[in-house]
């Protein structure tokens, strides 16, 4: 998939406050969590995209995590209705950016869907029914967004992406323990070991597989899977259940 944008934006001065459960929440260093994303930014200017910065959101702590507000496809543009209430509005500076260059549409209640539940593939989506998506979600993105979407129930989890991710050829990194979910059968996987299951969140763009420093075992693993990758910190992130797909919208 060839990408030219991605759409982000820093944490806001309220981002300790961020939705998680992670035991390290509580030693968040707004600081240095300014300067990964600053490092994640300048990766994905590497890779050839430009960067569209949105204005800091100092009121909604988890505002940095963009890619769950909206689905965008081909020509069109879904914005997600974000299962965590408190986070809705946070779609609103990601509308003024997108709406005079896609179609763009919206979930409406019953729906709920956060962007971090969909895979893109190369023709049609996955989309996981989650503890912040619903089957209302993912059939109004379908119709709207005029594409196939197969679906994984995973009710106890946040998101799919936490756990599956798509590098291109074929072939998903797959955290060990959804390793043999039957939807996943036509994929060639990658496995990440259980003790670095946070490692099956990466973001590949232009044949670069990106993931998180910190788990260089699962990192060597997709290299010798004949992928291309580069490896950041995005330690800051991971206290706030946050991963690198979550902080950007790429089309």
């Amino acid at each position: 998939m060839k990408y030219k944008h991605a759409i982000v934006r820093e944490p806001g001065i309220c981002y300790d406050n961020c939705l998680s459960d992670h035991p390290l929440k509580r030693y968040i260093n707004i600081g240095q969590a300014r300067n990964q994303h600053k490092i994640y930014c300048q990766t994905l200017e590497e890779l050839g995209l430009e960067i569209i910065s949105l204005p800091r959101e100092d009121k909604l702590p988890d505002a940095c995590f963009v890619e769950d507000t909206v689905v965008v496809y081909k020509s069109r543009a879904f914005i997600t209705r974000i299962g965590a209430e408190s986070r809705r509005g946070e779609e609103i500076e990601v509308i003024k950016v997108l709406k005079d260059r896609f179609n763009v549409g919206a979930a409406s209640d019953p729906a709920t869907i956060d962007g971090g539940d969909v895979i893109h593939l190369e023709d049609n989506l996955i989309c996981g029914l989650s503890q912040r998506t619903n089957i209302d979600g993912a059939h109004q993105m379908q119709t709207f967004l005029d594409v196939h979407v197969e679906t994984i129930p995973i009710p106890e989890f946040m998101h799919l992406k936490s756990h599956v991710t798509y590098l291109g050829k074929n072939t998903v990194a797959v955290a060990e323990k959804f390793a043999n979910i039957p939807q996943l059968k036509q994929f060639t996987k990658v496995i990440i070991p259980r003790s670095e299951s946070y490692a099956a969140n990466t973001l590949t763009i232009h044949g670069v597989t990106i993931m998180p420093s910190k788990y260089p075992k699962s990192v060597e693993i997709v290299r010798e899977a004949g992928f291309e990758v580069k490896a950041i910190d995005v330690s800051e992130f991971t206290k706030c259940d946050g991963a690198l797909t979550c902080l950007s919208i790429l089309f």
